[in-house]
């Protein structure tokens, strides 16, 4: 089980973080499991079952496969698409050790049982035992000290071990060359195989490694061109849609704002943004690398970290607004791409829509981003925010696909660019320019303004879908796009 938390977060950038991912992964384990115990019943009903010294040196050779096979230039890595080639070949990577496994474990249960139940009940309730700390050790030992790729090969490491202490009996010849066949495998793994990690050290310029018991965090570039990835998956990047978040529901909000809720930290952008307007800021993200990437993306980081009128919450965003009686002008929420990502409908949902209005004073308004993509998937989201709210516009981004969403319990002011720019403070107004291709803030204003989308005459077009708890229509998505449902 500790292996499996591993190949998860080690096959994120290939596999990606959709609920099919993890489907496949639990599907080929316990699949080539089941093969390996009907293996290992059909030998013993024949009277032919392999010696324990055979089946742990073929465990001990295929532990070291996904260290192997999890190689950038063998897989083809596309950033933030998924390619089956490459998938297969990971998940085939696990068959043989899962396999093997099956084999093993009810051998040794029936070695140790003798036929007695309550012993055979002994010996499960150890696996069972280890099945829970296992990926506690993965979790909060391994993973935050050591890559994926090493955690795989420290994990194989015993079984090495195992396979040289059962196989004293064993002819010499027979058992160095065991044994140096998996060493050679161990030394192809630790040398050879080269993880995206590594990759991305040798050829990015400054790239920075953070782990934690949540992710792998890799900040890499330089200027502009600066990325955020977590766990293999592009996130974000500098860009101006980033500062919009903030200044848009900030801009229109009626009156003079006095607080802003940011979920989803990212590369700390929006945060920043909303400071510049002297409002008291909390964000909450849930990967604590993530908040500690926030220097390598903004030179004032520390300023802004320093900033009393801040705060950062290391949180699930949803649970946060569970715990928490505060309410606030603006709520800002950007979910982690790609849209289809697993648990990621916990933040585009209607009840989740609901729980965030219950935390909005009067006049306030929740801003939500949208990326591109799927017509249907995009005006899901839009209708779980146009019923949760009943007043709600959406804005396309002055760069790039998607659409800002701005939702309210009241109306939001049909504001012109000239008076938008107006209310923004001094160190909003530079925050904005930052990136901007114009020095003239009500032009630049103007280039969002016209890109607004009539939300009613959208959602009375097509299919009635929408994202609740209980129906994720962004994450099951498999069956609608082979036109099977």
């Amino acid at each position: 089980m500790a292996m499996e938390v591993i190949w998860t977060r080690a096959f994120t950038p290939v596999l990606l973080t959709q609920v099919y991912s993890f489907a496949s992964i639990v599907c080929v384990y316990l699949g080539a499991t089941f093969f390996g115990s009907l293996w290992y019943r059909r030998d013993l009903r024949r009277g032919r079952a392999h010696s324990l010294t055979i089946v742990v040196f073929l465990l001990a050779l295929a532990a070291f496969l996904p260290a192997m096979t999890d190689d950038f230039r063998l897989l083809n890595v596309n950033w933030n698409q998924v390619n089956l080639t490459g998938s297969a070949f990971l998940l085939a990577s696990i068959c043989p050790f899962c396999a093997v496994l099956g084999y093993l474990t009810p051998g040794l249960i029936d070695k140790y049982a003798a036929g007695q139940p309550v012993e055979a009940g002994k010996a499960y309730a150890i696996n069972v035992i280890g099945c829970i700390l296992g990926p506690l050790f993965a979790s909060y030992v391994l993973l935050p000290w050591i890559s994926e790729k090493s955690a795989l090969i420290v994990l194989s490491l015993p079984f090495l071990g195992y396979y040289l202490f059962l196989s004293k009996p064993v002819p010499p010849k027979q058992r160095w060359s065991g044994g140096l066949i998996v060493c050679a495998v161990l030394v192809w793994a630790v040398s050879v195989s080269e993880d995206y990690e590594n990759f991305l050290i040798k050829t990015e310029k400054d790239t920075i490694v953070r782990r934690d018991y949540a992710a792998s965090t890799i900040s890499f570039g330089e200027g502009r061109h600066k990325y955020l990835f977590v766990n293999g998956v592009g996130m974000t990047g500098l860009t101006p849609i980033t500062k919009f978040m903030a200044h848009l529901p900030l801009a229109f909000h009626r009156g003079r704002p006095q607080s802003a809720l940011i979920i989803c930290f990212g590369m700390g952008t929006t945060y920043r943004s909303a400071l510049s307007w002297d409002v008291n800021t909390t964000a909450v993200e849930l990967v604590p690398g993530v908040v500690k990437a926030f220097g390598f993306y903004h030179a004032d980081a520390s300023h802004c970290l320093d900033n009393p009128e801040g705060r950062i919450v290391v949180d699930d965003g949803r649970r946060f607004l569970k715990r928490t009686a505060e309410k606030f002008d603006v709520i800002v929420i950007d979910p982690p791409p790609p849209p289809e990502a697993a648990g990621s409908s916990l933040l585009y949902s209607k009840e989740f829509y609901e729980l965030a209005k219950q935390h909005l004073n009067p006049h306030g308004i929740l801003q939500t981003w949208v990326p591109g993509g799927e017509t249907s998937l995009v005006l899901a989201t839009v209708r779980s925010v146009s019923e949760s709210f009943p007043y709600t516009r959406g804005f396309g981004p002055v760069e790039g696909a998607g659409i800002h969403l701005l939702a309210s319990r009241e109306p939001i002011e049909p504001l012109n660019a000239g008076q938008l720019a107006a209310r923004m403070p001094e160190k909003a107004r530079k925050d904005l320019l930052e990136w901007s291709p114009t020095p003239d803030l009500a032009a630049y204003w103007g280039i969002v303004l016209s890109r607004e989308v009539p939300i009613k005459e959208s959602l009375d077009s097509v299919v009635p879908a929408r994202i609740t708890d209980d129906h994720p229509y962004n994450e099951y998505f498999l069956l609608r796009r082979a036109n099977l449902f």
